[in-house]
């Protein structure tokens, strides 16, 4: 193999990246690739994408219903997530996630209403919806959501600000498209709470991910496993084999820069015929799911940190486009 990015492909992972910038994706030759509002706000600070940002405006203004400022803005917000999926799709050949506004996170019917309107846009744009995966936020109600909007819609969802089994369980029996599992938030809780360092092979966010995997096969869920957030390219060479790994260009460009081997670490087959990780259900039972997941301190803590931070930089980016209008 020519370098480790390449070796990590070669064990049958599928490469995303993470980014809102267009020039960060073709290099590494990503099959998808995500976005969050984080992402797109550092983007839309760039004078490189300012003329998505007028288009967006410019959409805007016309559209029927937003008459104050903040209307018109929360309409451009639409347009803009759906300017930057569109760019990125002529780059790569599989799926943009493009995310839900986090400020919707516990409420289900305002989450499918959301998705099914950034839906529209992209078909507006002559964009199928099956380029698309809506990324929604892996809460009780996100999953509910996207329960209705995979079986009654047809629409790929992106179950995000995952940290959980109870998540994961509930998420594959919505039929969710795929999960984003975040390995490395998962590591900063730990270090923060232990004082411990963790080695890649030890790292509870690897294991988090890997038991998920072997979950879904044993029990033969469709549901793509896709580890996220990464802090260090270890947590990465740990997951060789899983379906998808989502990676910033920081990370990619450290692998696209050695030629370290990458072995094979997670097997299908392998997770299929082993013993134990016996099936459990909470998709029909609310007040399990809470319960399990409020049990699990990690978890509840980073869901509601990510939840916050994402809504943080949504309100932000609303702000600098309310002053357009």
């Amino acid at each position: 193999m020519s370098n480790s990015l390449e070796a990590l492909k070669a064990t049958g992972t599928i490469i995303v990246t993470d980014t809102g910038e267009f020039e960060s994706i073709a290099k590494y030759k990503p099959q998808d690739a995500t976005t969050n509002p984080s992402l797109i706000l550092a983007a839309s600070k760039k004078e490189a994408y300012a003329a998505l940002v007028e288009s967006a405006i410019n959409a805007a203004k016309n559209t029927p219903g937003a008459q104050t400022k903040r209307e018109k803005a929360e309409a451009a917000l639409d347009y803009l997530l759906v300017e930057f999926g569109s760019k990125i799709l002529e780059i790569v050949p599989g799926r943009v996630s493009t995310e839900v506004d986090a400020r919707l996170s516990f409420d289900k019917e305002a989450t499918i209403a959301k998705a099914l309107k950034i839906i529209d846009l992209y078909e507006k744009k002559g964009i199928s919806k099956d380029r698309v995966l809506i990324k929604i936020a892996s809460t009780w109600e996100g999953i509910q959501a996207a329960r209705e909007l995979e079986a009654k819609h047809g629409i790929h969802v992106n179950l995000t600000l995952l940290f959980s089994f109870v998540q994961a369980v509930a998420a594959a029996e919505a039929h969710a498209t795929l999960i984003s599992p975040f390995v490395g938030r998962i590591l900063d809780w730990y270090k923060k709470a232990t004082g411990k360092t963790y080695e890649s092979h030890e790292d509870p966010g690897v294991h988090s991910v890997k038991n998920i995997f072997n979950y879904y096969k044993k029990h033969g869920y469709k549901t793509i496993v896709m580890g996220a957030s990464f802090r260090n390219t270890g947590e990465i060479e740990e997951l060789a084999g899983v379906d998808f790994l989502t990676v910033s260009p920081a990370l990619l460009e450290q692998l696209y820069n050695s030629t370290e081997p990458v072995p094979k670490k997670l097997d299908a087959a392998t997770a299929k015929a082993a013993s134990g990780l016996e099936k459990v259900s909470y998709i029909d039972n609310e007040p399990a799911f809470r319960f399990n997941l409020n049990d699990d301190q990690m978890s509840t803590e980073k869901l509601s940190e990510g939840i916050r931070k994402f809504s943080e930089d949504t309100v932000v980016l609303l702000e600098a486009l309310e002053t357009r209008f």
